[in-house]
């Protein structure tokens, strides 16, 4: 079954950063946790105030936090859109939130030659959804020994996620989390299967609910994705309740400004509310 309890943000000094983050325990037995965060790296302001209200919310719900944040958005819809700040300057913003707040951080990566990188400075590597069959992407980032999310391709089925999952492992990194995200059903809509939750966790892994991806219609804007994100809370709640080990949920305190996935994107002051429900669902589905 693999390694189904570590931790993100175990203590580990990185790039000799002296702060080091509250370890958030994932697992089957472990508490509900969540990541959330801005889609892009818009600014270092946006990202540290994001992440001090995340501080804020997690001690005040009792619900582990991970910030996530994306410094290159690689698979935007038309050529024109903002990508974010890049490798480095990402990177170093990522750092600066790790410092400020002690909350661990994630970001995705596009390249293998980004895994090496981006481990150094954050605690969980994210392999996007269009990525999640691109083996040289899998192990370069399995083999930096950090955590490793794989978010399910729209396009495959729970069970073929296994493919993915023996990729990571066949390098030596048992610390795999499994994303759900919606599947396409037909042009610009996204449907979830909510027993794809229990189908991947048979894979070994914990899995989280990308509850505001779920809601996007890609594409449905023509060189912009739409979305839906007042349906996130109705799904998120119904994750939790499907058995979905923690949350993925991006915020931001503008949504209609943000400058990647406003449509579907949250704002963060539901995001209280919609913790204290699913923290109680969480607890009642575990008994």
């Amino acid at each position: 079954m693999g390694n189904t309890s570590f931790t993100i943000g175990d203590g580990n000094a990185k790039s000799g950063l002296s702060a080091l983050p509250r370890p958030v325990e994932i697992g089957f037995d472990a508490p509900l946790f969540l990541v959330a965060g801005p889609c892009v790296i818009e600014s270092e302001e946006i990202c540290l105030d994001i992440a001090k209200r995340l501080v804020e919310i997690g001690k005040a719900v009792g619900v582990g936090m991970v910030f996530k944040a994306s410094f290159d958005k690689a698979n935007r819809s038309s050529i024109s859109s903002f990508r974010g700040p890049g490798l480095d300057e990402g990177l170093r913003i990522l750092a600066a939130v790790r410092r400020q707040t002690a909350l661990p951080v994630l970001t995705d990566v596009h390249e293998p030659a980004q895994a090496a990188v981006a481990a150094r400075v954050v605690d969980c590597l994210q392999v996007p959804a269009f990525l999640c069959r691109q083996t040289d992407l899998l192990s370069a980032c399995a083999q930096t020994g950090t955590p490793v999310n794989i978010k399910k391709g729209q396009f495959l089925s729970p069970l073929e996620m296994k493919n993915a999952v023996e990729k990571i492992r066949a390098c030596g990194n048992d610390k795999i989390i499994l994303t759900e995200r919606g599947t396409f059903f037909g042009y610009n809509r996204l449907v979830n299967d909510m027993t794809a939750i229990e189908t991947m966790k048979q894979l070994g892994c914990p899995v989280l609910f990308d509850a505001t991806h779920s809601t996007q219609q890609p594409g449905g804007l023509g060189d912009a994705s739409a979305g839906r994100r007042e349906m996130a809370p109705i799904l998120a709640k119904a994750a939790v309740a499907a058995g979905a080990n923690g949350l993925f949920i991006e915020v931001h305190p503008e949504p209609d400004r943000a400058k990647s996935d406003g449509a579907c994107i949250m704002p963060i002051n539901w995001l209280d509310d919609l913790l204290k429900a699913c923290k109680q669902i969480f607890e009642i589905v575990r008994g």
